[in-house]
């Protein structure tokens, strides 16, 4: 059985809509460049306020993937 050795990043993924689409936006753009994505934790959310109303959310995420076997 192999080991399963994680590598943990973190990102913040921003909407003005929603912290699932904050969410979302952190994976989609990470699993763009980043192989074996494999699981996240919500580290934090925050947002930006302007004229008493949302105006945008911010999530950090904690993203780990596997590491690829060595050459």
């Amino acid at each position: 059985m192999d080991d399963h050795i994680y590598r943990v990043i973190e990102l913040v993924g921003t909407s003005p809509d929603s912290i699932e689409d904050a969410i979302n936006a952190a994976i989609g753009r990470a699993n763009a460049t980043i192989r074996n994505l494999r699981w996240f934790e919500i580290a934090r959310t925050s947002g930006h306020i302007e004229n008493g109303k949302i105006a945008h959310i911010q999530v950090t995420l904690k993203v780990g993937f596997t590491m690829e076997e060595p050459r």
